[in-house]
């Protein structure tokens, strides 16, 4: 029933999460969301995907951290 609960939290702060992972992206590249607009095309585009497959790593990182941690309480507290 925990794990349950850790993955409905998971849910609720995943578009949070996602938002700022590519804000910092882009803050790491000199960028903000909004200067995107200013850029062509094609370079807002890839910066964007780039952006994207960041913080998509990332929260697959957040996620296999989360699942360990319940596996291990859950382990440890049976004992």
């Amino acid at each position: 029933m925990p794990e349950k609960n850790n993955s409905k939290i998971l849910d609720d702060i995943h578009p949070f999460m996602e938002k700022m992972l590519i804000e910092a992206y882009l803050n790491g590249k000199g960028y903000t969301p909004e200067d995107l607009k200013n850029l062509p095309q094609a370079e807002a585009r890839q910066l964007m995907k780039d952006a994207s497959t960041y913080a998509s790593g990332k929260l697959a990182e957040v996620e296999v951290k989360a699942h360990l941690r319940q596996a291990l309480h859950d382990a440890y507290s049976r004992e």
